[in-house]
């Protein structure tokens, strides 16, 4: 992969994904007021739809990881380049922010807007090391086992789900983390609250990279079962 294209990829899909997130919160908020598992159930398909497509565009271009965490799990998994995983990181936090004031922008709000929505609680903290373990199974699961390809269709539907099944609606990502606290709307998150989500993916993280040792070790040359 060439770096200047591949930097550009997680820049632009990372923005479009918070863009997708954000966006869909606000006009969720919008066309269903006060109806908050309708307004979930619309950011959730949107968000899925989207990252679906997003995936399947830049995957190609840089893997479409629009997640440090995934670049760096990518590290240890793959033994892919350290060194291009801190590249992709600013990228992926500086799209999720241009992506977050974007979706502000278009709804009319003010470009930037710190979250009022407090989200550090013991179960929302569980959740996330849920959602976060869960995210990085299902995609290195896939590439361990050669089925790489299914990796858009299944990331889609496991977020989608992950908004329903996880009380903290899965946000499973720091830059993403980082970029909804600039909108004060369905999908933020307080400032105060990103630290404690990020620790808590990185932990998520770290027993998904166990559990993933643990069910699908390498195989060797002389393997073919």
């Amino acid at each position: 992969m060439k770096l200047i294209p591949a930097l550009l990829s997680e820049f632009l899909g990372s923005l479009l994904l918070s863009a997708i997130v954000i966006g869909s919160g606000i006009a969720a908020q919008q066309l269903s007021p006060g109806q908050i598992g309708l307004e979930l159930l619309e950011n959730a398909g949107a968000t899925a739809v989207g990252l679906y497509v997003l995936i399947t565009v830049f995957g190609p271009l840089s893997g479409a990881h629009f997640n440090p965490l995934v670049s760096f799990v990518d590290v240890i998994m793959h033994k892919s380049s350290f060194a291009r995983a801190l590249a992709y990181l600013p990228a992926q936090i500086l799209g999720c922010c241009v992506g977050a004031v974007l979706a502000n922008a278009m709804f009319a709000l003010p470009v930037v807007t710190f979250s009022l929505h407090h989200r550090v609680t013991g179960p929302h903290l569980l959740a996330e090391g849920v959602a976060t373990a869960g995210l990085l199974l299902v995609i290195f699961a896939l590439s361990r086992t050669g089925q790489s390809s299914k990796s858009a269709p299944a990331v889609a539907c496991y977020i989608g789900a992950a908004y329903f099944f996880t009380s903290s609606t899965s946000f499973a990502n720091p830059a993403i983390a980082i970029g909804r606290m600039l909108t004060n709307s369905f999908a933020g998150i307080a400032p105060s609250s990103v630290p404690m989500f990020v620790v808590i993916e990185c932990l998520g993280a770290a027993v998904a990279v166990a559990l993933l040792h643990l069910l699908f070790p390498e195989r060797n040359s002389h393997e073919h079962s």
